[in-house]
């Protein structure tokens, strides 16, 4: 039975199909059976082909909060300055408002511990040279109004002169006319009375009462004309004395005008340096409450970037990061250009977060464990410095939340899904590089999906 010798007699007596043992261990045909197995995959595979599959793509990205005043940010400092005091550490919480780093000045024009009380002193003498000015313009006016009132009295009463003057022009002058005609007439009785008398008809007597007259009546129209002229005088002398007054009083006005105007001006001039001094008054005490640099709204700090005490910063250098709290998260990825068509807002993503195990068939995303549901809120117009399309994912409401311990930075890897279609189909497109189907999403109802 050992087969020691060359020559067996035991084997032709011993037929060991006989024995039931042997039968059991020892398959008849080793490559039939290899055929069986080949049947058995070709026709799974055949059926395995058939499944379907959900299209999809991998990203990778990381959680940030979707409010962009909710992200990390850094707090600078807005004045220059030298670090005094810290009154936080990092991983503390802040409320909005709260102290967190206390500057000195370092500027000479800022350093007089008593500047803001020095500079009111300055506003406060300002202000009384404009309520100087003010009187003063109160004064001027008022000058001006009884010049004005004067001057109009001045001229009615000159011109009322003027118009006496005139009126005695014409008596005058109706008195030289009227000396005249009795000139005349005293003229013609003389010469009447001389011929009477060279007749013999009339005394010598009456002939001198005659010539007496007649020179009489002569030395009356001297007269007339001389206070016809004389009026005249009075009526030139009364225009130019009018004529005197609007001058004297409109010199007077615009000598007052001038005034009033340049301490307007002067006015003004005080008022833009009041002015001035009210705003550099301002930014004094703004900058006095910048030396205190407060949180801009609650969160953590997260790291102090400047801590030396003594130590002197610019201004608009970072001196801590703070992260905001309340912050809603949502998911930061990027997708290649090619497909960029294929997604929309409203779009599902299924994640895998980092720390949180899973159990993934990305074609068969109903059986896989431990993913989490999102949908697109927003897509960028533009491409990011990596050429590739962010988008920003928020939580599934009508999922399982997000887990609570999630926090911003974490890593997310992002299935993007697409349509159902054959596994032979995904294949087909895989191997011709074809991008995958799309969708149309219809908002307020179930999708309907769409084979191309």
């Amino acid at each position: 039975m050992l087969k020691v010798s060359r020559k067996s007699v035991i084997e032709k007596d011993l037929k060991l199909e006989n024995f039931s043992s042997y039968r059991r261990a020892v398959v008849k045909s080793q490559a039939k059976r290899q055929i069986n197995i080949l049947w058995g995959l070709g026709i799974f595979a055949l059926l395995f082909v058939f499944l379907p599959w959900t299209q999809n793509t991998r990203v990778s990205g990381r959680l940030i909060a979707l409010e962009p005043e909710k992200r990390p940010q850094t707090i600078h400092s807005i004045i220059a300055g030298r670090i005094e005091k810290w009154y936080v550490r990092e991983g503390d919480y802040v409320e909005k408002g709260d102290t967190i780093l206390f500057i000195s000045e370092i500027m000479d024009a800022f350093m007089d511990p008593d500047l803001l009380g020095r500079t009111q002193q300055q506003i406060d003498a300002k202000g009384f040279s404009v309520n100087a000015y003010d009187e003063r313009l109160g004064a001027l006016q008022r000058q001006l109004d009884a010049l004005k009132t004067n001057r109009k009295y001045r001229l009615e009463q000159g011109r009322n002169r003027v118009i006496q003057a005139k009126l005695q022009v014409t008596s005058d002058s109706i008195q030289f006319q009227a000396s005249k005609v009795n000139f005349e007439i005293a003229k013609k009785q003389l010469a009447r009375s001389e011929k009477l008398f060279d007749d013999g008809l009339t005394s010598l007597t009456e002939l001198e009462n005659r010539t007496n007259r007649m020179q009489q009546e002569q030395v009356k129209i001297i007269a007339a004309e001389n206070n016809m002229i004389s009026s005249k005088n009075d009526l030139l002398t009364a225009k130019i004395e009018l004529n005197s007054i609007e001058m004297e009083f409109d010199n007077a006005i615009a000598k007052t005008e001038s005034e009033l105007y340049s301490t307007m001006s002067s006015r003004f001039e005080t008022e833009i340096d009041l002015t001035k001094l009210e705003n550099q008054f301002s930014n004094f005490k703004v900058r006095a409450g910048n030396l205190y640099v407060v949180a801009p709204q609650s969160g953590y700090i997260t790291q102090a970037i400047q801590v030396g005490i003594g130590e002197t910063i610019d201004r608009g250098a970072r001196i801590a990061s703070i992260l905001p709290d309340a912050y809603q998260l949502a998911a930061e990825i990027f997708i290649d250009p090619i497909d960029l068509p294929l997604v929309d807002r409203g779009n599902k993503v299924r994640f895998i977060f980092d720390g949180w195990p899973a159990i993934v068939f990305s074609g068969w995303p109903q059986i896989s464990n431990g993913t989490f549901g999102g949908v697109v809120e927003a897509v960028d117009r533009f491409t990011s410095p990596n050429n590739k399309y962010r988008l920003l994912v928020v939580p599934d409401p009508n999922e399982t939340p997000w887990p609570e311990p999630l926090r911003i930075g974490t890593g997310a890897e992002a299935i993007m899904l697409f349509n159902d279609v054959p596994i032979w189909y995904e294949i087909w497109r895989q191997l011709n590089g074809f991008p995958p189907d799309f969708y149309e999403q219809d908002f307020g109802v179930q999708p309907k999906k769409k084979f191309k």
